[in-house]
């Protein structure tokens, strides 16, 4: 029997197996929040029911305590699930002291040592639950379009796009890299099979700590013969609306437990905007306006709401602060403002962030020079003025991959598309309609300096039966990211790996 069965037991005895993620007591009550990996549910305790020996032990439970418990499935709305079980039995397996991840506030490196275990806290559940259900979500889309699912190499003899970001190691005495991305070999695929994706592991050796990077982290690779760069586009809009959908309509729990608001999930669901790379440089330096938005007076008025923000929450804390000295305070209020402060220095950490960073944004986009690609605070300019992803496409080709085709009617550009999620979470899908000259393609070889041979076997799907083609590569981690609306992306993995990191 699973928490997440419970809704066919109403009114019946179940036994229940998990964990204590919490507990608490009152007046002859035990309350304890049970963990089974499928779910979370409450469990009450009588004293009258239970005994008081088996009560006595039960309000002493440390959190991480085994259990085997029985009792009666009553349905109550205000629970998660929407469901609690009176118990009658508890079966104590292990009761665990001095478990390291407590209630209180843990600082950032405490918790990544101790990533096996804080795994278990509800929030980091509830992020993996929907990780997995993306992940569902993923397969199944393609599955039911007809693709098929195909694996690219981990080990590689050559770079995707160059060597500056690839983790070397040696392959029978011969110099070998970790893959940076499986498209290549996607393309090759796709030739045989017309329609395919790779969903595996990739890795890039970035020196970098932003919220954004990590250094093995899982990618989905589709390719698809006889697409240029709009059915592309298509079919990456169709493929995010999918997995959002999915989301909602399968996670509601788990988006509620991670406290998530689901608007600009929903709104996410229309059509996504898309724009030229033109088009989006003129909107990032305020020459063009969204819906009567405009990126840097919006901005300038937000840096003054924000410094509004700073002042109301320290007057907050230094009002609480005082409330609390107050002489014959009850211990219940005491605690509860206490509470309230703790979560209010929280908020002003990331408003004093936020102070640091919008004038970095405004300068960004003022001074945007065209031809450049964009940084991170370029895509949080644009995409704050939206409520969707949206796409840019038609890049400088200077910017992208070798291997993307140039625009026809002006081959400044390339056929390329990055999708940018909003909320300032930037780039969660990169792609575009390949090049299929073999004389262009030979020449941008030459010119990235790349090693002629270890592209030979690619030229061939030029020289044998070449056809337009075109796919794209979402980062996993990115999408769990956004859709979690997570801080970092290193929650988004169960144990990521990033510069710095190794262990657990």
């Amino acid at each position: 029997m699973f928490i997440k069965d419970l809704s066919k037991y109403k009114g019946e005895e179940v036994i229940l197996k998990g964990w204590v993620s919490n507990r608490r007591d009152s007046k002859g009550l035990v309350f304890i929040v049970l963990r089974d990996g499928t779910g979370i549910c409450q469990c009450v305790g009588d004293i009258n029911i239970l005994g008081d020996e088996v009560f006595n032990k039960a309000v002493s439970l440390g959190l991480e305590s085994s259990l085997i418990v029985k009792g009666k499935v009553i349905e109550d709305e205000r629970q998660i699930g929407g469901f609690e079980v009176q118990l009658s039995q508890i079966n104590i397996l292990q009761d665990v002291k001095n478990y390291p991840i407590s209630k209180k506030e843990h600082g950032v490196d405490f918790l990544m040592d101790n990533r096996h275990l804080w795994l278990r806290s509800n929030r980091q559940w509830a992020i993996m639950k929907i990780r997995n259900q993306i992940i569902f979500s993923i397969h199944n889309f393609f599955q039911s379009e007809g693709f098929v699912q195909m694996d690219a190499p981990i080990f590689s003899g050559n770079a995707c796009e160059g060597t500056s970001t690839l983790f070397e190691t040696e392959y029978y005495g011969e110099p070998a890299y970790l893959s940076q991305s499986g498209q290549l070999y996607g393309e090759a695929m796709a030739m045989a099979m017309g329609k395919i994706y790779t969903f595996g592991p990739t890795f890039r050796a970035e020196k970098s700590k932003t919220r954004r990077h990590l250094s093995e982290f899982w990618m989905i690779e589709p390719e698809m013969a006889f697409f240029d760069i709009f059915d592309n586009m298509n079919l990456i809009e169709s493929f995010l609306h999918f997995v959002i959908k999915d989301v909602l309509q399968n996670c509601q729990n788990e988006l509620k437990i991670i406290d998530r608001n689901t608007e600009m999930l929903e709104s996410s669901l229309a059509p996504f905007p898309r724009l030229t790379y033109d088009q989006a440089v003129k909107i990032i330096k305020g020459e063009k306006d969204v819906n009567g938005l405009n990126s840097i007076t919006s901005l300038e008025q937000l840096l003054i709401e924000t410094n509004d923000k700073f002042e109301k929450i320290k007057n907050e804390i230094s009002d609480r602060e005082l409330k609390i000295k107050t002489p014959g305070m009850k211990k219940g209020e005491i605690n509860f403002n206490q509470n309230k402060i703790d979560q209010l220095k929280n908020d002003l950490k990331e408003t004093e962030e936020e102070l640091r960073n919008i004038p970095q944004w405004i300068n960004s986009a003022k001074n945007f020079e065209y031809g450049n690609d964009f940084g991170g605070s370029d895509e949080t300019v644009i995409t704050r003025l939206y409520n969707s992803p949206i796409m840019v496409y038609d890049w400088p080709h200077e910017v992208k991959a070798f291997y993307l085709k140039r625009n026809p009617d002006d081959n400044r550009f390339a056929r390329g598309v990055d999708v940018l999620a909003p909320e300032g979470y930037g780039e969660i899908v990169g792609g575009g309609e390949r090049e299929t000259n073999l004389e262009m393609l030979t020449a941008k070889i030459i010119e990235h300096k790349l090693p002629m041979e270890a592209f030979e076997w690619y030229l061939d799907l030029r020289r044998y039966g070449s056809v337009p083609h075109a796919g794209f590569g979402l980062g996993l981690e990115r999408l769990v990211t956004w859709v979690c609306k997570l801080k970092h992306v290193r929650e988004s993995i169960p144990f990521p790996r990033m510069y710095g990191r190794l262990l657990p």
